[in-house]
């Protein structure tokens, strides 16, 4: 019997390193991936001056309006604020500015027109709510625009460091209480 329960014992500190060691290779390859995409563009991400945004104008520019121009059709939110001491145009993020410069914000569902129109509309009635609101302006002097969210900020990396970590520290965890539980079961077997 007591032959039986040390085998059995065995196999379930096997099991349970292994489980370990494998929370923590899966939390290091996380690292290097997070690594490799995530902090580079942190890194270089230039809007890093938060300064207080005063609404000036919005305007919504539908397909008839930007007839002849080459920017996708649909509807479009543009806005216009004072930054900074200086006139700036809003940018929702990085993306939206990289996607469409005559943009402030792109709706995401660009299937249905209408739905679009609709989701333009009522950003545009929260930014007449609120006249007076934080956005996030580049170190350049001649920067002329703001965005009003930054996708690359401090807490998007905190946040994806949070369950790698997490992984990290349950693995290494396991691995310690395996490790102990052997020295204990040895000290228990010597006495």
């Amino acid at each position: 019997m007591g032959k039986k329960l040390v085998m059995a014992q065995k196999r379930g500190e096997t099991r349970a390193l292994c489980l370990g060691v494998a929370m923590v290779v899966c939390a290091v390859i996380t690292y290097y991936m997070l690594g490799t995409t995530v902090l580079p563009l942190y890194q270089r991400s230039v809007w890093t001056q938060e300064s207080t945004c005063h609404l000036i104008e919005t305007n919504i520019r539908d397909q008839e309006e930007l007839e002849g121009k080459k920017v996708p059709q649909y509807p479009c939110l543009w806005v216009n604020v004072s930054a900074v001491g200086r006139w700036a145009v809003l940018y929702h993020t990085e993306d939206t500015r990289d996607r469409n410069r005559q943009c402030s914000y792109i709706p995401g569902s660009l299937d249905n027109y209408q739905m679009a129109r609709a989701d333009v509309e009522k950003v545009r009635a929260r930014f007449h709510e609120r006249q007076v609101f934080y956005c996030f302006s580049t170190t350049r002097e001649n920067g002329t625009s703001v965005l009003y969210q930054r996708l690359y900020g401090p807490q998007a990396l905190l946040f994806s460091l949070f369950w790698p970590t997490f992984l990290l520290t349950g693995g290494l965890l396991i691995i310690a209480m395996v490790k102990l539980n052997r020295s204990l079961s040895i000290l228990a077997a010597q006495k």
